[in-house]
C-alpha cells in the first residue's frame, strides 16, 4: 500500500511528505487498513476522501485515485480511452472503462492536488556534503600526482562505483533514497530490492554480492588517490577476472530471480569498462609491481574489516528504528490513551474558570494546560500545545490557566500572569504575541515587562487568578505543568505532540456521545 500512496502523493505534488506518510502509516495501530491511509493523510493536512461512489460516475472521478479492483488496492490513472491500473507489485496494465467498472467495488481514495508545491531541487545538499571530503582528497591527489587520461577513467569509474555501492547498501537495509528509488523502479521487470535481498546471490561463504562492490570500489579509490598510475593497471586486471562473477549475477537476475537490478547492472557495466580498458592498455600484459599488489590488498583488508565493524552498527540502528515503530504503534492505541487518562478528583467549577483561549471551542479535543510563569518546564508544554492548535486550528481548543498565588507579592513572575489576564480582557488579540514572547521567544523578565506592562490592572484579574489557584489547591495540583484533555488528566507517558494521532478518535467519540445524548 505504501508504494501506491507514495505514487498518488507524487502525482499530486506531495513529494516532500512521502517519507513522513510512510512513518505515520506503518506506525498506525490499524495498519494496513484504509482508515490508516486516510488518518495518516489527515495528520499531514492532505485533503482526502474515502467514499463509495456509483459506478456510472467513474468518468467524473479525478484523473488519479486509489481503488479496490478485484478486492486489491490499486492506483488508477485515467486517460481518454482507457484506464491504467498499477498494483502493489508495481505491475501496470491498461484496460477499458467497462472492464474496470465490472471488477471495481466502487470505493475510492482521492486527494486534493497540491497547488502550492515548490519544485524539488535536483540535488540533495544534505547528501552532497558527504561527498565533499572525497572531492577534496581527489583534488589534492590530482595536484600531487601525474594523472594520464586512463588514470582519470579509472578514478571516475571507481568513484561512480563507490556512490552506486552506497545506494546498494541503502537498498539492502531499507534506507530510503529518492535517487536510487527512481532508478530501481523504472518498470515492472526492475526491482533492486528483490535482487539485492535475494539469498540466491550468495556465491561466496564470506558474504553476499551486495557488500563486495563497496569494499572493492572504496579500496580502488583509496589506491588510485595514493598511486594513480600504478593502481590503474592492477584495478583493471582485477576487474577483468571478476567477469565470471558479473556474468553469473546477470544470469541469476535473468533466469533465477527474473527481475533486473539497475544498480547491480550499473556496477557490472563499470567493472566491465575497467576490465576492457586494461585489456586495451596492456594487451593482457601484467605490468604492475609487487609494491602495488601489497598496497592494494592491505587497503582491501582494511576496508573489509572496516565494513565488518560498520555492518553491525547499521543492523542495530535499523532494528532500533523498527522497534521504535512498534512502540509508536502501541502508543497510538486510543484505548490505551483513554485507559491511562486519570479522572480529576474534584472537577466542579473547572469550566467556569477564566482562561486564555485559542482555537475552535466547538472542536472535539479540548486541551487545558495549567502553567506558571516561573516554571521552566512550562515553556515546552505551552510551545507543544500552541503548535498543536496552530497546526489544527479547527480541530483543537486550547485553554491556558495559571497556578500562581495572587497574594504572593514576593513572586517577581506574578506580574506576567497579571498582565496576560488583563490583556485577555482589554486587548485579547495581543494575548497570543504576549504569551509567545514569554514561553516561546523566552524574553527575560525585564524585556517582557517593558514591552507589555502598558495597561492598568483590574482588581478582577486577581480574583480570576485566585479562583484558578483555589481550584488547583482543591485538586492537590501543587505543581506545574498540569495537562488536561477533555476533562481528564493527560497521561505522563505521552507527549502533547502525540495528540495529533488521536484527532479522528476524539471526533468519533464525540459523535458517539452526541448520538447517545440525543437518543
Amino acid at each position: 500500500m505504501v508504494k501506491l500512496v507514495a505514487k498518488l502523493l507524487e502525482i499530486n505534488n506531495y513529494n516532500q511528505i512521502k517519507n513522513e506518510f510512510e512513518e505515520l502509516f506503518l506506525s498506525h495501530p490499524n495498519y494496513p487498513s484504509l482508515f490508516a491511509i486516510t488518518d495518516s493523510l489527515d495528520l499531514l493536512s492532505v485533503e482526502n476522501i474515502a467514499v463509495n461512489v456509483p459506478k456510472d460516475q467513474l468518468l467524473d472521478m479525478p484523473e488519479s485515485f486509489l481503488a479496490f479492483f478485484k478486492n486489491n488496492l490499486v492506483l488508477v490513472n485515467k486517460t481518454n480511452k482507457a484506464i491504467k491500473i498499477t498494483n502493489q507489485n508495481d505491475n501496470a496494465q491498461n484496460i477499458s472503462y467497462d472492464a474496470f467498472a465490472s471488477d471495481w467495488n466502487g470505493i475510492i481514495v482521492a486527494i486534493e492536488p497540491n497547488e502550492n508545491s515548490v519544485k524539488e531541487t535536483n540535488y540533495n545538499l544534505k547528501e552532497l556534503k558527504y561527498g565533499l571530503p572525497l572531492l577534496v582528497l581527489a583534488l589534492l591527489s590530482i595536484f600531487s600526482n601525474r594523472y594520464n587520461f586512463f588514470d582519470f577513467v579509472f578514478l571516475g569509474t571507481s568513484i561512480t562505483g563507490l556512490i552506486i555501492s552506497v545506494f546498494v547498501i541503502q537498498e539492502k537495509f531499507g534506507i530510503k533514497n529518492e535517487i536510487a528509488s527512481k532508478f530501481c523502479n523504472i518498470g515492472a521487470i526492475t526491482s533492486c530490492d528483490s535482487v539485492i535481498k535475494s539469498e540466491k546471490n550468495k556465491f561466496l561463504k564470506w558474504g553476499n554480492f551486495y557488500q563486495w562492490p563497496i569494499i572493492f570500489f572504496s579500496t580502488s579509490v583509496a589506491s588510485l588517490l595514493l598511486q594513480p598510475s600504478n593502481s590503474s593497471a592492477f584495478i583493471g586486471f582485477l576487474s577483468l577476472i571478476s567477469f565470471p562473477v558479473l556474468f553469473y549475477s546477470i544470469w541469476m537476475q535473468k533466469f533465477q530471480i527474473k527481475k533486473w537490478c539497475v544498480l547491480c547492472l550499473a556496477i557490472s557495466f563499470l567493472l566491465i569498462t575497467q576490465g576492457l580498458t586494461w585489456v586495451f592498455l596492456s594487451g593482457f600484459t601484467l605490468n604492475f609491481t609487487s609494491s602495488i599488489f601489497f598496497m592494494f590488498f592491505a587497503l582491501l583488508a582494511s576496508m573489509y574489516f572496516i565494513w565488518k565493524l560498520i555492518k553491525p552498527i547499521i543492523h542495530n540502528t535499523i532494528n532500533a528504528q523498527a522497534e521504535l515503530k512498534q512502540m509508536i504503534k502501541f502508543k497510538r492505541n486510543y484505548s490505551l490513551l483513554s485507559f491511562l487518562s486519570k479522572e480529576i478528583p474534584s472537577p466542579e467549577g473547572f469550566e467556569d474558570l477564566k482562561s486564555l483561549d485559542f482555537g475552535n471551542k466547538e472542536s472535539s479535543l479540548h486541551l487545558s494546560i495549567i502553567i506558571s510563569p516561573s516554571c521552566g518546564h512550562c515553556h515546552k508544554v505551552f510551545k507543544d500545545s500552541f503548535n498543536l492548535v496552530s497546526k489544527f486550528p479547527d480541530r483543537v481548543f486550547l485553554r491556558v490557566l495559571f497556578n500562581i498565588n495572587p497574594e504572593n507579592n514576593n513572586n517577581p513572575y506574578k506580574v506576567i500572569a497579571d498582565i496576560l489576564m488583563a490583556l485577555n480582557k482589554t486587548e485579547p488579540l495581543k494575548v497570543e504575541e504576549a504569551i509567545s514572547d514569554w514561553h516561546i521567544k523566552k524574553l527575560d523578565l525585564k524585556q517582557w515587562t517593558e514591552k507589555w506592562n502598558t495597561i492598568p490592572l483590574n482588581p478582577s484579574i486577581s480574583q480570576n487568578l485566585q479562583e484558578q489557584y483555589d481550584w488547583c489547591l482543591k485538586n492537590e495540583f501543587n505543581y506545574t505543568p498540569v495537562k488536561i484533555i477533555n476533562g481528564k488528566q493527560f497521561p505522563n507517558g505521552y507527549e502533547l505532540s502525540d495528540l495529533k494521532y488521536f484527532l479522528n478518535d476524539f471526533e468519533e467519540e464525540n459523535k458517539f456521545l452526541e448520538t447517545i445524548h440525543h437518543n
